[in-house]
């Protein structure tokens, strides 16, 4: 679900060109339920599964919507496609999004998906490391410097008063478990709902150390994102997808099992043997990220944590300029 939208933002002037002179028939103008197409960043994933949910279980049909789930291609951009009108909202990081928002792109999100910030350090069971300050001097893996794994690792670094140069950060795509094992690097930054997860199953005995000690990070993760265009010509819509995807959420925590089986209809993978275990397993540890701190999925907003992080990535050099964090979320679409 974490990419780099420097793609989406080489190609958004080319999009542009296409598109110019070009009416887009605003979405739920006709007779019929609303349309409305969610992204869903790259390959299917049960960490999707409160949209599949939502799809199979009439849960978007409840709300007067004809919606399309729309899986990204693998070289697409994170906001090419919603920028482009080919999406009507998608699924990102609420930091992805304020990044791009800084580089002028019209964005606003309007639910939360995940209330708490899935990334952590994955460290061998026989490490001495114990926190993040004790990774001094060491090597740690990545995906790539972009996203929610780089966002972490900038935070953990910080809040432990270490910087970049005190590390040896290497960038070795999504290899943590042959980088991990191999001692190719001594920590990988995964994500506590997936790599954590599969260094389990996979037997091989793991740590995971928090970013921060007392679990406050000033990021935003994942949240349902749209344009300000959209909302404007769309609110309605926007209410009624914001309802579905709660709705799901709420579904998926209560009954994983059948969002399992919800899943099936959208990813190959799940008939493989084994597939259905890790994808339970996968649920379970995602329950905690979709529910904190409320102890249940809601869908709304932190003000405060906003700030915190337009704060924070403006003066760490993650954004290009400031972001007014009252413009970029609003909870208008979840509450009420």
């Amino acid at each position: 679900m974490h990419r780099t939208v420097r793609v989406a933002l080489a190609l958004v002037a080319a999009v542009a060109l296409v598109l110019t002179g070009c009416a887009r028939t605003p979405v739920g103008t006709d007779t019929g339920p609303a349309k409305a197409t969610v992204g869903l960043t790259y390959i299917p994933d049960i960490q999707f599964a409160p949209f599949y949910v939502a799809a199979e279980e009439g849960l978007f049909t409840e709300q007067g919507l004809d919606a399309t789930l729309r899986h990204h291609g693998a070289q697409e951009g994170l906001f090419t496609a919603l920028v482009a009108g080919q999406e009507d909202y998608v699924v990102a990081g609420g930091d992805e999004m304020v990044q791009a928002r800084a580089e002028g792109l019209d964005l606003v999100a309007i639910a939360q998906y995940y209330h708490r910030y899935p990334v952590v350090l994955i460290v061998p069971d026989v490490s001495p490391a114990q926190s993040v300050a004790d990774l001094a001097g060491l090597r740690i893996g990545l995906p790539g410097k972009f996203g929610e794994s780089w966002f972490g690792l900038q935070a953990a670094l910080a809040g432990a008063g270490l910087t970049e140069s005190d590390v040896e950060v290497v960038e070795i795509g999504y290899t943590a478990q042959a980088a991990l094992t191999t001692g190719k690097v001594d920590a990988v930054v995964g994500f506590s709902n997936n790599d954590q997860v599969q260094f389990g199953l996979a037997g091989i005995p793991t740590r995971a150390i928090p970013l921060a000690a007392d679990g406050e990070l000033p990021l935003v993760s994942i949240v349902l994102v749209t344009t300000g265009a959209n909302l404007k010509a769309n609110p309605g819509t926007a209410r009624k997808v914001a309802h579905a995807m709660v709705a799901g959420l709420e579904r998926t925590v209560a009954e994983p099992a059948s969002a399992v089986a919800a899943g099936k209809k959208h990813i190959p993978t799940l008939d493989q043997a084994g597939a259905e275990a890790s994808a339970l397993a996968t649920l379970e540890a995602t329950i905690p990220l979709w529910t904190a701190p409320a102890g249940r999925a809601t869908g709304t907003m932190d003000a405060q944590e906003w700030a915190a992080m337009t704060d924070f990535m403006l003066e760490t050099g993650l954004m290009t300029a400031a972001v007014d964090p009252a413009e970029a979320m609003t909870n208008e679409f979840v509450e009420g």
